[in-house]
């Protein structure tokens, strides 16, 4: 199982902040938990996906994955 963390508006729209997962590819994880939080689907093609520390934007098999972090935008200043 990998822990996903959601954070701010990802968090929101997820209503959770951390879950566990099975899928064994980045591009099932993504359509696996749009399928379970609908709210994601705005958000999540513009969140920042890091695998285990290391940003990744393409598809990537998670067998060996421990942590995903997925980062909105932030804006500051």
């Amino acid at each position: 199982m990998t822990r996903v963390r959601y954070f701010a508006a990802a968090a929101e729209a997820a209503g959770t902040d951390v879950e566990e997962r099975g899928e064994r590819s980045l591009v099932a994880l993504r359509a696996a938990v749009i399928a379970e939080h609908p709210a994601l689907v705005d958000i999540l093609p513009r969140c920042a996906v890091l695998v285990d520390g290391v940003r990744t934007d393409g598809d990537l098999v998670l067998d060996d994955a421990e942590l995903i972090d997925v980062l909105p935008p932030f804006a500051g200043g």
